[in-house]
């Protein structure tokens, strides 16, 4: 079973119904208390990075995620803004991130040219730098490719973190892994059969 955590900000139908399509059962909960039982997690995200933490602080989520991610380890997904928050900080906002993963979140304004639009929104190539469950059987695909939108994107501190890397305008870092978790900035319950296949692995994890 894959807890989907409603925190209020997440695209929570589109991930249970991509679950429940490939066959994987999946909840959506929002309850700490729940929570406490889950075997794997998938935190979602969407809007800014202040408003996502202040969220999941004033739900008393926040130490029932630490407790789960940092104690009992179990299986953690972040995906677009959740991964974000997996990391110290980010340029969006002012509040600390959840920092289970040493990286931070950064602006693409300022960092790619002026003609490279902003948020990088559509399908784009992923390439795989390092092994990972996450990625199991993607050497099956000629070109792996996701679906995104975001303005902000991760920078893992160390190389060993990355598991994918995408380019747009800079090669920013799609895909990070620490451990028992993981974060993807695009969004598998929009990206098909690869979606699908990653969502597949997470599941086995």
């Amino acid at each position: 079973m894959i807890t989907i955590v409603d925190y209020g900000m997440g695209n929570l139908g589109s991930i249970k119904n991509m679950f429940k399509y490939i066959g994987i059962e999946a909840e959506v909960e929002k309850d700490p208390d729940k929570i406490k039982n889950a075997s794997k997690i998938l935190l979602p995200g969407v809007g800014s990075f202040d408003t996502a933490m202040k969220k999941l602080e004033n739900s008393e989520l926040r130490e029932v995620l630490d407790e789960k991610a940092l104690k009992e380890r179990v299986p953690i997904l972040g995906i677009c803004l959740g991964m974000q928050l997996l990391t110290e900080k980010s340029e969006e906002g002012s509040l600390r991130g959840l920092a289970w993963i040493p990286a931070e979140t950064l602006a693409f304004k300022g960092r790619v040219d002026a003609s490279v639009k902003v948020p990088h929104m559509g399908w784009n190539i992923v390439e795989q730098t390092n092994k990972s469950q996450l990625l199991n059987g993607f050497d099956i695909f000629d070109e792996p490719r996701f679906y995104f939108v975001h303005s902000y994107f991760v920078k893992a501190r160390s190389p060993e973190n990355v598991i994918l890397q995408t380019h747009y305008g800079i090669t920013f870092h799609s895909a990070i892994q620490h451990e028992n978790i993981f974060g993807a900035q695009f969004h598998p319950e929009k990206s098909h059969k690869f979606g699908m296949k990653l969502f597949e692995n997470f599941a086995r994890i």
